[in-house]
């Protein structure tokens, strides 16, 4: 068995870079730790995403090897279930209002969703997978990380190594099947 994924699914455009199309959220990771190096130049690509007004609004918390188990605890049950065996787990917060002048910023968690990705493709080129997660206890981050008030958590994450298919259980190896992506004329309205 190898350990290539089975991209057939998913039909880019001629041109479009790998590291889009065959970017995907896997749920079975090794827990293999992750250098620091590599972490931080992971989180550095947060800085450098698109954002309104440039007010970089996103706040990123993440889990270290002492205190893992308890971050663990701010997912919900069914992500704890495979989200155990990754290497970090995090959480992306937005500030809530302009710094420049007070008022609510409706577009952070769009940036937030930014920062995201950037985060997501920086891990694809360090050879590390990314799943991003809503199913996560907010006010359990928030309290676990003292995130100020003036912040909301808006997702849960994980970075880590993908278990090699030969160590999968059946039931993870079926798991990951990179899913179909909608077609183009599904997305794309042009008048």
């Amino acid at each position: 068995m190898t350990d290539k994924f089975d991209f057939t699914q998913r039909d880019p455009m001629p041109g479009v870079a790998a590291l889009l199309s065959e970017r995907w959220s896997p749920r079975a990771f090794d827990g293999a730790p992750i250098p620091n190096d590599v972490l931080t130049r992971i989180i550095d690509a947060v800085r450098w995403a698109p954002s309104c007004r440039n007010e970089q609004p996103w706040r990123v918390y993440t889990s270290n090897p002492s205190n893992f188990e308890q971050v663990l605890h701010c997912l919900d049950e069914g992500n704890q279930g495979w989200a155990k065996s990754a290497s970090v787990i995090g959480f992306i917060a937005a500030h809530k209002s302009f710094a420049y002048n007070g008022s609510d910023n409706p577009y952070r968690d769009f940036d937030c969703g930014a920062a995201w990705l950037a985060m997501t493709l920086q891990a694809r080129i360090e050879g590390l997978y990314t799943h991003g997660m809503g199913g996560i206890y907010k006010d359990r981050a928030a309290d676990f990380f003292s995130i100020d008030d003036q912040f909301e958590v808006v997702m849960g994450f994980v970075i880590g190594s993908v278990k090699p298919l030969a160590q999968m259980t059946l039931d993870e190896r079926q798991r990951h099947i990179p899913s179909p992506r909608k077609h183009l004329d599904d997305i794309w309205v042009a008048r």
